[in-house]
């Protein structure tokens, strides 16, 4: 899947280098960005980062541990003033979503 970026800072690359060393402890050692989680970048002039993302399913016990895992890394970024995590069911998160290599890593090739 590929994610929609919006990037008035120039910062995409580097934050989506640091989403993918987030992991969902239940599918390690694929990252969040290769499994496909991370739906938008945002980041606006004022220092603002948005992460529009979603979880494998709705009742995910680590939700809140991953959330906060984003929000951390990427509120460290230089030039990042805040960083925001959105999360959303819309699409639904499916394993078409993953990367080849996230497939592989776990089997699903």
């Amino acid at each position: 899947m590929n994610i929609i970026i919006m990037d008035k800072l120039n910062l995409a690359n580097e934050i989506q280098a640091q989403l993918e060393t987030v992991y969902d402890p239940e599918l390690k050692p694929a990252n969040i960005v290769d499994l496909g989680l991370v739906y938008e970048i945002i980041t606006k002039e004022d220092g603002t980062a948005k992460i529009v993302m979603t979880l494998t399913a709705p009742g995910c016990p680590v939700a809140g541990e991953i959330m906060n895992e984003v929000q951390q890394k990427v509120a460290a970024i230089a030039g990042i003033k805040e960083a925001l995590v959105e999360l959303t069911f819309d699409p639904p998160w499916t394993k078409d979503m993953m990367s080849e290599e996230a497939k592989l890593e776990l089997g699903f090739l």
